[in-house]
């Protein structure tokens, strides 16, 4: 990003280059007004450089995922008062965009300002997304971008269809990659001493096994 912001000052052409950027965000601020004013509680939908994306259903064995990892997180959240556990329709507004991940965590500190009332919520500590045909593009494009440049400590990238999750911890502003793996132990770096198999998002049984010790 230094490069090109480097390049860009360098351009005899900076002023007209802002002015046309300023009037695009000008309009794409109208249209994300528009996107406040008709979401609601029904449907999962998300406001990506300027665009309204609405989420399709998705197969059973994402949603089993999902629900997998939400469940072994917020009982050790919950248990240990760490914080907060999001799922599926809370709304992270960014400088830019609006996403609505499938898993996040944000810290004690930061959870206890929040308001029962409320329907827009910072950079969370901790985001994990589960991948669908649909959605994968955006999930290693866009959302890795945006959530490490506003400071998403950890991110976590599951497979439902390989079985697979890709562990990202942010360093330097930048995600690297600390697991890629279909088994074994997984540590979080976000949420202080949560560890899990990986088998417990996929295996009904590794879940009830990883349930009953987390308690």
């Amino acid at each position: 990003m230094t490069i090109a912001l480097d390049k860009l000052l360098e351009s005899p052409q900076l002023v007209l280059y802002y002015e046309q950027i300023r009037d695009l965000l000008a309009e794409e601020q109208k249209r994300r007004a528009e996107f406040y004013a008709q979401i609601d509680e029904d449907h999962k939908v998300e406001f990506i450089n300027g665009a309204t994306i609405f989420q399709s259903p998705v197969k059973l064995r994402h949603s089993e995922a999902a629900q997998d990892l939400q469940m072994l997180l917020r009982l050790y959240v919950r248990k240990h008062q760490l914080g907060l556990v999001g799922f599926e329709k809370l709304l992270v507004s960014l400088t830019r965009n609006d996403y609505e991940p499938d898993i996040c965590f944000f810290r004690q500190e930061i959870a206890a300002t929040f308001s029962p009332d409320q329907m827009h919520f910072p950079a969370p500590d901790f985001v994990a997304e589960v991948l669908s045909p649909s959605t994968e593009a955006t999930d290693r494009g866009v959302k890795f971008t945006d959530y490490a440049a506003h400071g998403v400590r950890e991110y976590w990238i599951i497979d439902p269809d390989a079985q697979v999750v890709e562990q990202y911890v942010l360093a330097d502003g930048v995600y690297t990659l600390q697991i890629k793996a279909r088994s074994g132990e997984i540590t979080s770096s976000a949420v202080a001493g949560f560890s899990i198999p990986i088998r417990a998002l996929f295996e009904p049984e590794e879940h009830q096994r990883a349930l009953h010790n987390l308690v």
